[in-house]
């Protein structure tokens, strides 16, 4: 038997992914339920309107692809069950990114701005390249469909912020605009909102003599779902702690948190 899941935001696109996932046997994970205020939810789908109308805990993980406000309360909810979450949610106030750190310290929570595995290696491979090449400059372009809230993205933040790691005197430039010549030391991000663009991230290293453009393209938003369900398969084996993509991806079964 796989992974029971609890949907937050189970009304939604992302939502009805997961739901979607879980009914042909994606990794045999089985939908025990969802919450959405709006009450909308695929057939058949046992439906919360809030995380407060649950009286049975009868999953093994929380998913939430619903709204990054929702945060705190279902962290709430999600510490006092001692359940784990996934949070598939971008865009979160420092109010927010607060309330995470504070669950991660009772609960296993994965936060990830992508739930790309294609992202997360996308992310690696920058940060060797910006590593052996201290000399050239960095551009991020990020594009999306036209109604994404957030610029920059959570994925393009993501990855800058993993490029200064091995960029300490680095400092991220959103949107250039004015006269001023560019600085050696600034990451430039460049936000895109067009059509229905699903999600495009390009990486853009390069020197005077040379240049190397990295980039992901995202076909279809399944993949986030099907992201965020594997995700949910590693993190109900984890100690309580903050986990991300990368954390995934690169120590796979030893669930060590993120220190």
């Amino acid at each position: 038997m796989g992974i029971r899941l609890l949907v937050n935001g189970i009304g939604g696109y992302m939502g009805r992914e997961v739901a979607r996932l879980c009914s042909e046997g994606y990794h045999c994970a089985e939908l025990s339920g969802g919450v959405d205020p709006s009450g909308n939810a695929p057939s058949g789908v046992s439906l919360y309107r809030s995380v407060d109308e649950i009286d049975a805990v009868d999953f093994d993980c929380i998913i939430d692809f619903s709204h990054h406000s929702a945060a705190p309360e279902l962290l709430s909810f999600a510490v006092a069950q001692d359940i784990p979450v996934v949070l598939a949610t971008t865009g979160h106030t420092d109010d927010e990114l607060s309330c995470i750190r504070e669950a991660s310290e009772s609960i296993p929570v994965f936060f990830a701005a992508n739930m790309s595995l294609g992202i997360a290696l996308l992310a690696r491979v920058a940060t060797q390249v910006a590593e052996s090449m201290p000399d050239a400059t960095i551009e991020i372009v990020e594009k999306h469909h036209i109604r994404k809230l957030d610029a920059p993205s959570g994925t393009a933040l993501m990855l800058a912020e993993e490029l200064c790691s091995v960029r300490p005197e680095a400092y991220l430039n959103c949107g250039r605009s004015g006269h001023a010549r560019r600085d050696e030391n600034e990451i430039g991000i460049h936000s895109v909102r067009m059509g229905n663009i699903v999600g495009e991230h390009e990486v853009i290293i390069g020197t005077s003599a040379e240049t190397i453009t990295l980039k992901h393209e995202a076909h279809s938003r399944a993949l986030f779902a099907e992201g965020a369900i594997t995700a949910a398969e590693f993190i109900v084996e984890c100690p309580k702690g903050l986990y991300n993509m990368k954390d995934m991806v690169s120590r796979g079964n030893k669930n060590m948190a993120i220190k």
